[in-house]
């Protein structure tokens, strides 16, 4: 029988999650810690982190971290492997999603988007699999977005930033092929969080919850898998567009609206993320 022809439980696995303070990194530990798993969350707002990991409790640690920073990085993973154990999952999902048509996108958010959504999952991979490969046993889970198998107006650089991702992780799992360590790329719909607010809907692809995403994480660490979709259903609809041509794909596109969805943004009611997302307030906000 094959390595992940089983299910590998994850109860007293050590997994940690960035930008865990909040939205799909608070549901994913809440979700993992309920299966018996020890969590270690890490947050650059470590005030919301405490908060959150006290109303989770079940063990769950809190700590600082600033994906954009190798000491920050470095510091976080070593303080789980010194206060939880070795890290066995490394859950890569931090990020940002400010919205604007490309020409008016101030330069520095678009830094800032590279710099969180980009170099934030690069550092957090290869420090991983640093501990990870030795072992032989690992797993990495890269929160990416369905606007990484597409381009949606109104998220150019977002969606340059998961299309990263996505291929950051494919080069990565050839890579890791034969050591043991297994790597994820996951791919939500919008999600009802901060960061998914305010958008419209396309047509027969509904909005997610974050459970649904974090239990989406859980079972593709259970029985390893690398194209996670959420909803499941996104799948098949990616690989019919990709099989046709361009005119094709772009009007299933406007027929479903998914080009509507990051055009239109109801700026009411982002503008509380939008000033976050920018860097405005303090604390990082975190994917979903």
């Amino acid at each position: 029988m094959s390595r992940h022809s089983r299910t590998r439980p994850v109860v007293n696995q050590v997994v940690a999650i960035t930008g865990g303070a909040r939205g799909i990194g608070k549901a994913t530990a809440a979700e993992f810690a309920r299966r018996g798993a020890r969590v270690a969350i890490g947050d650059i707002d470590t005030e919301l982190g405490r908060a959150s990991a006290a109303e989770l409790g079940r063990g769950v640690v809190a700590l600082a971290l600033d994906v954009t920073e190798r000491s920050s990085f470095e510091a976080f993973l070593e303080q789980v492997e010194d206060t939880v154990g070795p890290v066995d999952v490394l859950v890569n999902n931090a990020g940002i999603m400010p919205l604007s048509p490309l020409v008016s996108e101030r330069d520095e958010i678009a830094r800032r988007q590279v710099d969180i959504n980009v170099h934030g999952v690069i550092l957090g991979t290869k420090l991983a699999l640093e501990r990870m490969v030795p072992r032989g046993r690992g797993h990495v889970v890269n929160i990416a977005s369905a606007a990484g198998k597409g381009g949606f107006p109104g998220g150019a650089t977002y969606c340059a930033t998961k299309h990263a991702v996505v291929g950051l992780s494919e080069a990565a799992r050839a890579e890791l092929r034969g050591t043991g360590v297994d790597i994820s790329v996951v791919m939500p719909a919008v999600v009802n969080t901060e960061l998914g607010s305010g958008l419209p809907h396309s047509r027969g692809v509904k909005v997610v919850e974050p459970s649904d995403v974090a239990e989406a994480i859980i079972a593709a660490v259970e029985r390893p898998r690398f194209e996670v979709y959420v909803p499941r259903s996104l799948g098949p609809l990616f690989k019919l567009m990709a099989a046709l041509p361009r005119p094709g794909r772009e009007l299933i596109a406007r027929v479903l609206k998914g080009d509507q969805v990051l055009a239109h943004p109801d700026p009411a009611v982002r503008a509380a993320y939008e000033r976050r997302a920018a860097g405005v307030e303090e604390g990082e906000p975190v994917a979903g």
